[in-house]
């Protein structure tokens, strides 16, 4: 009793910790009372009533694309049904409060999960974060239970979870009735048993859901290992344990027999036989004699510094495993990410010039299909190419930590001998480049979709530089390494090039400067200087090459003056026309407001000092925000004035000079 007592203020401290941070909003936006926001108001106003209908699980789709949602609900099995509509109704409530425009958020109270997207996400496991860690303040130190027992105990139970709910791919398998899910239990001490609880939504693979379960256990113990309790949400999978029987399936669940306690070692005893020769006296009058003395100052002094030299030996030894685990887990992050080689060769038949679908400075890329039927793209790493390992290391490590659906996700990879594979998900439609410098593809990709397309990348790059656990500088943004899939959403591609920076780090030099001239920054090309904002003027380059059908390497002849697209646009946003950018193609069937704030957005990025540029965050509201005063653009890197221009922005001709002697 009187642990649970010191248990209870902790625990429903946990409930409200939970509560009030637990609605995730993320992606883009839209306006409010428009046709997206109507239809999620009206599919969230009758969600509680279908998931108590369908046993506990709904999903649907409302409205026609691009104002089309998407929506899951359930609940956990064991939830009464009246408590089961209150949470999905709250839960509703909340998000429509919390995220007032966001395009997707989900939502993990204590019985139910709510999750909407203006992308269908049924069955496949699309992205894995955004995520949250939450956990109680208490600490394991502060119970009575032995921490090596505590920590044995403790991963067995979470094995046997994270096994129970993955495998139990169909109702009749779960002794709950229900896809994906697991309550279970195990004993700690006689008086205290641990209890965890995990469930995936039901549409996705049991393979998928293993994978997320896996990783949110991995995220628990790197962020809150030794703590009273604590729970990881995604929008796919849920995990929770605590030590008390916190939901109603637990009442199902018969409890294991308690785990016998090990008993404490008695204390050594340092108290030497009593000597008759050389007595002194201590404080009780008892006299000791100097030969006792020294028999116990002696060998307790060798005996600390023993411990002391044991101590930074073994600490030694384990930094240095610490190390060589460190960097054997940057290629083997998880076992389920490795591929045969015989697997490969089989998915791609030996790698058949049928199957090619492309290649790069670091290798060729083919398509497969695995003997599950997916299909994949493979990524083979030439032999001679100059990423070598460590190329192949930044790649692997990096994708594997990104989940996010404008980027295109690592389903594993293969190391054997001298080959170095990399194995993504299949992206159907080839790259932006393919679309949007072919004439007879251009036609395919409308405004519509050209405006979707930059919102796309916008947020990708969003995720690696703010919103993933790492700040990645991705240094090879363009139009060949943005991916389309079947909706011709975006999805960034190749990080062989990529960098991360640590919490405080802004940014960083280097001698040996790689991308792809034409979208590199100035201070980049130049200097060596990468941050977030030389992948910022990368990326307005794209918008302008999105916008204009146009690559930027091609020559512009405008006032008497060659020039490339950057050039071009700025003359033209000089001269008040931004408009002759856009597209021929698209004809007149684009909203003249979005095009000509896309052009200013564009030319804020790439303005040639650094921190004149914007940071994603502020570009995301500009894109979506048509009420944001946008600012006065500067003059941009690599632009060539025209000769009937006077200099601008202080672009005097010595600068002019060395950026015709750079441009690209």
């Amino acid at each position: 009793m009187k642990l649970k007592i010191s248990f209870l203020p902790l625990f429903w401290f946990f409930l409200i910790s939970v509560s009030s941070g637990q609605e995730i909003c993320f992606s883009g936006f839209f306006k409010p009372n428009s046709t997206y926001d109507l239809n999620r108001r009206l599919i969230l106003s009758s969600l509680a009533s279908n998931v108590t209908t369908h046993n506990g699980f709904y999903n649907s789709s409302i409205g026609q694309n691009p104002n089309r949602i998407f929506i899951i609900g359930m609940c956990i099995p064991g939830t009464k049904p009246e408590t089961c509509s209150d949470c999905i109704k709250g839960a509703s409530d909340k998000l429509v409060q919390s995220c007032p425009n966001q395009t997707e958020a989900y939502t993990w109270p204590d019985c139910c999960m709510v999750r909407y997207s203006n992308i269908s996400f049924s069955g496949s496991l699309l992205l894995m974060e955004p995520s949250q860690e939450l956990y109680n303040t208490g600490d394991i130190r502060d119970t009575d239970a032995n921490l090596t027992v505590f920590d044995r105990v403790w991963e067995e139970l979470m094995v046997r979870t994270v096994n129970v709910a993955s495998l139990s791919s169909n109702g009749s398998s779960s002794r709950f009735g229900q896809k994906y899910f697991a309550a279970e239990v195990a004993s700690l001490t006689t008086f205290e048993t641990m209890y965890a609880m995990m469930q995936c939504t039901p549409d996705v693979s049991s393979g998928d859901c293993e994978v997320c379960l896996k990783r949110s256990v991995g995220d628990y113990e790197s962020c809150c290992r030794g703590k009273q309790g604590g729970a990881v949400i995604r929008p796919s999978c849920f995990f929770r344990w605590d030590l008390y029987p916190y939901a109603g399936a637990f009442d199902n669940v018969a409890l294991p027999p308690p785990r016998p306690q090990s008993l404490p070692q008695p204390p050594l005893s340092l108290t030497p036989p009593v000597s008759d020769r050389a007595n002194t006296t201590s404080k009780d009058g008892k006299s000791m004699s100097v030969g006792t003395i020294v028999a116990i100052v002696v060998p307790t002094i060798v005996m600390l510094v023993l411990l002391v030299v044991g101590f930074l030996v073994c600490m030694k030894g384990k930094s240095e495993k610490r190390t060589e685990v460190q960097a054997g887990d940057e290629i083997t992050t998880t076992r389920s990410l490795q591929f045969s080689f015989k697997t490969i060769e089989a998915a791609t038949d030996k790698f058949s010039e049928s199957n090619k679908i492309g290649g790069g400075g670091f290798g060729e890329v083919y398509r497969g299909k695995l003997s599950t039927g997916t299909e994949v793209a493979v990524k083979r790493l030439s032999k001679t190419s100059g990423q070598g390992a460590e190329g192949f290391k930044t790649e692997a490590v990096l994708v594997t930590k990104l989940q996010h659906r404008n980027l295109v996700r690592l389903l594993g990879f293969c190391l054997q001998g001298e080959e170095k594979i990399l194995v993504y998900e299949f992206v159907p439609n080839k790259s932006l480049d393919y679309f949007l410098f072919d004439p007879e593809k251009q036609g395919e990709l409308d405004w519509t979709r050209r405006y979707n397309i930059i919102g796309g990348i916008a947020r990708g790059i969003l995720y690696l530089h703010q919103d993933s656990r790492l700040t990645i500088i991705h240094r090879d943004l363009k139009a060949s390494n943005i991916l389309l899939d079947a909706d011709m959403n975006p999805k960034i591609a190749d990080f062989g090039m990529a960098r991360i920076f640590g919490v405080d780090q802004s940014q960083a030099n280097t001698r040996r400067v790689v991308g792809t001239y034409g979208y590199m920054s100035p201070e980049y090309a130049m200097r060596g200087h990468f941050s977030m904002k030389s992948d910022v003027y990368s990326f307005g380059v794209m918008i302008l090459e999105i916008i204009s059908g146009k690559k930027n390497s091609k020559s512009y002849h405008i006032d008497d003056t060659d020039g490339n697209l950057v050039t071009h646009a700025w003359r033209l946003w000089r001269n008040g026309s931004p408009l002759k950018l856009v597209d021929r193609i698209i004809g007149e069937s684009y909203q003249s407001n979005e095009a000509t704030r896309c052009i200013h957005i564009a030319l804020l990025c790439i303005q040639e000092d650094p921190a004149d540029r914007p940071m994603l965050p502020a570009i995301i509201v500009m894109l979506t925000s048509s009420t944001t005063t946008l600012p006065v653009p500067r003059a941009p890197g690599f632009c060539l004035p025209s000769r009937h221009e006077p200099d601008y922005d202080g672009l005097d001709s010595t600068r002019s000079t060395s950026m015709h002697r750079l441009q690209i």
